[in-house]
């Protein structure tokens, strides 16, 4: 039975206070949210080709460099958005970051060299994606009672994959526009100008549609100092420490398949002869054929989670990954027809790992902390963007494109059998009905 002021979303339950209202604008905002973050693949590789010429057998190397430095920013800058989200709201943090990424989109096809691509990415894009990605992750878990969190997060990947799958298909605007005479350069930010629209629409919506506030009274709210100490302390249970490794290996994954799963088709796609606006075409139909596998699977894969023991379901999604990026190594040409069962299981597999550690890490955070534990888990997976995409730019144009896909299989193997250790060690947990969220 559901509690007073509870309410219903279908067969989602809420957590008390929240309305059907705010659950419908946060699955509306969290459509464009990842698909805004990452479109910045899209964006970055054609002006890579487009604007600066940068030679092919450099593009993988230089790649990685851009997010590592990226990622070096939001390490510094994770835990304090997670401070801003807990004492101010879950709202504004959001607005303004999808704010911030409009003005990223409206500089970066502007960039004439190789430092204005590192400046924009490091301030403006850095900034914005850690706004959203710390206010998206906390009201995941704000929203949802314990019984209904696999079935909700599971449903927010759905509209997250199809959100990214409509906004990758904006990738394929440079062809539309040269098509009708505009030139390469000036078709990329006509592309780049209706993104940054969208994210205005974005910061509209989450600032008109979430519930204000924050979960707590003002009495009641933890100290600055005990919560930037609380995401870290927090990991003395070996459950949220797990969360934190699974996040190491999600992001990582979610940062390989949008950057060089592009450019590995993009330069192929250039290889066979392809304009550099067709080539990025044929690179982003990868990608989003990934994403699409990724939407569909979500939502058969958050009962699961509800059923299963969220760590043994941790164990299950380490598996799937593995299969997803090692298999690549079957596949030569990324062009060819039959490529498109490897981009599924490499969808079906990074969606999974995605999914299980968002659910853990919500069932484990304490309501009064969530945003600081959240910036403690997404400062662990900007270590694992920063170290695998670094690491895996290199080899991808040392070695082979497929290099960063067989990092990443590698690390899903180690996890998983880090999570039969912490299941075998800790036991199972208990699911209990999440404390009031409260407004988020």
């Amino acid at each position: 039975m559901a509690e007073p002021h509870q309410f219903r979303l279908g067969p989602l339950l809420l957590a008390p206070g929240v309305h059907r209202r705010h659950a419908w604008s946060f699955l509306a905002t969290a459509f464009l949210s990842i698909g805004l973050m990452t479109f910045i693949a899209v964006g970055q590789t054609y002006v890579l080709n487009v604007n600066l010429g940068i030679p092919e057998n450099d593009q993988g190397s230089i790649t990685g460099r851009l997010i590592a430095a990226t990622e070096v920013v939001a390490l510094l800058l994770f835990i304090p958005a997670g401070i801003l989200v807990d004492r101010i709201s879950r709202r504004a943090v959001y607005a303004g970051g999808f704010l911030l990424l409009a003005a990223t989109y409206l500089v970066y096809p502007y960039s004439g060299t190789l430092w204005e691509l590192y400046l924009y990415r490091c301030t403006l894009y850095t900034m914005g994606f850690v706004a959203v990605t710390a206010a998206l992750s906390t009201v995941l878990v704000d929203y949802p009672a314990e019984a209904s969190r696999g079935k909700l997060v599971a449903l927010v990947g759905f509209v997250c994959g199809l959100g990214v799958a409509f906004i990758q298909g904006f990738g394929a605007l440079p062809e539309t526009f040269a098509a009708q005479g505009y030139d390469d350069l000036t078709a990329g930010r006509l592309t780049h100008l209706l993104i940054a629209g969208i994210c205005v629409f974005a910061a509209a919506l989450s600032w008109l549609g979430l519930k204000p506030g924050i979960p707590i009274q003002r009495h009641q709210r933890p100290s600055v100092r005990e919560l930037f100490a609380s995401g870290f302390s927090e990991a003395r249970n070996p459950r949220v420490l797990l969360a934190y490794s699974a996040a190491f290996i999600a992001r990582g994954d979610q940062a390989v398949n949008a950057f060089f799963l592009i450019l590995w088709g993009t330069l192929a796609g250039k290889a066979a002869g392809l304009s550099s606006p067709d080539a990025v075409k044929a690179g982003t139909i990868m990608f989003v054929s990934a994403q699409i596998a990724a939407l569909i699977w979500a939502p058969i894969l958050g009962p699961l989670l509800d059923k299963l023991d969220r760590v043994t379901a941790l164990a299950i999604c380490m598996v799937l990954a593995a299969i997803g990026n090692l298999s690549l190594l079957l596949l030569d040409d990324p062009l060819a027809s039959y490529g498109i069962v490897f981009f599924i299981l490499l969808g079906i597999g990074q969606v999974s790992v995605f999914l299980s550690a968002q659910s853990l890490i919500g069932q484990e955070a304490p309501a009064d902390k969530r945003g600081s534990v959240l910036g403690a888990f997404n400062i662990s997976g900007a270590v694992g963007i920063l170290l695998i995409t670094l690491g895996g730019g290199e080899l991808f144009d040392a070695i082979d494109p497929r290099a960063p896909f067989v990092v990443v299989g590698s690390i899903n193997v180690l996890l998983f059998f880090a999570s039969l250790y912490v299941r075998l060690r800790a036991g199972p947990r208990t699911m209990t009905r999440s404390p009031s969220a409260g407004s988020a």
